[in-house]
């Protein structure tokens, strides 16, 4: 892509990119009706697109891959780009309903719960007065065969939508972007817990926990027995690996 620099944390190429730079190339597919697609990459993700070589890829090929996560953020600081703040996905989502309002471009709500989207679209309409919601879909929770991901694919094109917020979690999310890059007329953009988050079904972490690289603990400490694994062994592989990135190199 032309203009594009990034650089690799753990062998993972992230965007290097602020704020209005990113929303301004969302914006600039989303107008053409590009099929592009964007992930938030976060400590877990980093760490799974090196050990899961299909996840790996997905994340490698995509359109733009954002430093979501302080650590990630503050590994491309060490990398010599002194500027590169975190770019979370929910408040990626934020900007770019923002945005979307301001510029009158629909966008689609695709994951979660059925309840969740419900909740979600309510509170954006608060905010967001003249916000075009062009529809939302809550999948079923199994995997989808092809046929299904193309009627999906259909529904969303037919919708008009220019951005394509995806819900699913990480890698699930990811994966479905990347089967659907070239059959989805849109942007597509991975955005994790933005719809609970925003929705008011889980509560974010408070913004100096957000701030100092916090976050994972509070959501640790929040839902321990689904989350354990996630934060405490891929954290320790993170943590291992930086060190081995920013201290061993030749």
């Amino acid at each position: 892509m032309h203009g594009r620099l990034t650089g690799k944390v753990l062998g993972v190429p992230i965007d290097v990119v602020d704020w209005d730079r990113a929303v301004k190339r969302i914006f600039e597919w989303g107008d053409r009706r590009e099929s592009r697609y964007v992930c938030a990459c976060n400590v877990h993700s980093v760490v799974t697109a090196g050990r899961d070589a299909g996840f790996g890829l997905a994340v490698a090929q995509a359109d733009m891959a954002i430093a979501d996560g302080e650590p990630v953020a503050w590994i491309l600081r060490k990398l010599g780009f002194a500027g590169q703040r975190r770019l979370s996905g929910p408040d990626l989502m934020w900007r770019c309903c923002a945005e979307a309002e301001r510029l009158g471009l629909p966008v689609y709500f695709y994951g979660s719960t059925h309840e969740t989207l419900m909740l979600l679209v309510t509170r954006l309409r608060q905010h967001f007065k003249n916000l075009v919601i062009s529809g939302c879909y809550s999948p079923p929770f199994r995997p989808l065969n092809a046929g299904e991901e193309q009627a999906e694919a259909e529904r969303i094109n037919f919708s008009g939508a220019a951005l394509v917020f995806v819900g699913l979690g990480c890698p699930k999310q990811e994966m479905w972007m990347s089967r659907q890059r070239g059959q989805v007329n849109a942007v597509m953009i991975g955005v994790g817990a933005a719809f609970d988050y925003h929705a008011g079904t889980v509560e974010r972490a408070p913004l100096w926990m957000q701030r100092s690289g916090l976050e994972w603990f509070y959501r640790l400490v929040s839902e321990p027995g689904r989350l354990w694994k996630r934060y405490l062994v891929t954290n320790t592989i993170f943590v291992i690996a930086a060190v081995k990135q920013l201290y061993f190199r030749s």
